[in-house]
């Protein structure tokens, strides 16, 4: 029963609802009757995994022999920007991963502390709303740990990622609830199969929330804070696609 109500089913029912391609996410945006089949229900969506799954059910996990051969780069493949393209340029040695917002004790991370810190290795399947899926190799700390070496308040309801990357000339944003946040899986890599992670691939650190849709799994992370409400964060919704596209804001599959 649980495959029926899952946000991947629903991906490929819209797909062929829609008789469309999706060859990117502003594809679908363009595309009403694909947009309005695969976004709607948000809500229940959300409730009816919550309810018939543990919060901490793990997404399914493969072998290295299962992993592709090629795991594609989509989205920003390279911010571009001046401040990016210096920390390209001195291996960020320049970068620092600020944690803050409703916390006790403030972070700012080097990369090199980032990589020390205790890691997650997974190998799990990105499912993007384009319709392409892959199997990589993710390494990096939980997030949970680092929010509760930030000493996270009780009032936080949300954590918000600011992105290197820019969009219509505002950084790239993105957020989860602390159900997602302190997930076992949830992490932020530095590392795709085995290598430090390329600038295509969201270069020094990207989101890995694995039991959601790719576009949430934010790339080029700069910033993490906890909020109590999503209301101030760009238009309200929670993330650049849900503010501009109406993507949805949880995007469980």
């Amino acid at each position: 029963m649980s495959a029926l109500i899952t946000r991947r089913s629903l991906v490929v029912g819209a797909s062929i609802g829609a008789g469309a391609l999706l060859t990117g996410c502003d594809k679908i945006a363009q595309n009403g009757s694909a947009r309005k089949i695969l976004f709607m229900g948000e809500d229940m969506n959300r409730g009816l995994q919550r309810a018939l799954t543990n919060r901490n059910a793990l997404a399914p996990e493969f072998t290295p022999a299962q992993m592709s051969p090629i795991f594609r780069s989509n989205g920003t493949r390279d911010p571009g920007t001046p401040g990016y393209s210096a920390m390209v340029a001195n291996n960020f040695a320049d970068y620092r991963l600020k944690v803050g917002g409703l916390v006790d004790r403030p972070l700012s991370i080097t990369l090199p502390q980032l990589r020390q810190m205790p890691s997650r290795t997974q190998i799990t399947r990105h499912d993007c709303v384009e319709g392409w899926s892959a199997i990589g190799k993710w390494q990096g700390p939980k997030l949970g740990a680092l929010l509760q070496a930030a000493q996270i308040r009780d009032t936080a309801r949300y954590i918000v990622f600011t992105c290197a990357d820019l969009y219509r000339g505002t950084p790239y944003y993105e957020s989860i609830d602390l159900v997602d946040a302190f997930h076992p899986q949830t992490i932020l890599a530095w590392a795709l199969n085995d290598r430090v992670l390329d600038v295509a691939h969201g270069a020094p650190v990207r989101l890995r929330v694995e039991r959601q849709l790719g576009y949430k799994h934010a790339k080029y992370v700069m910033a993490i804070d906890a909020v109590a409400s999503l209301a101030g964060i760009g238009k309200g919704k929670g993330g650049y696609w849900e503010d501009n596209v109406d993507y949805d804001w949880y995007a469980g599959i």
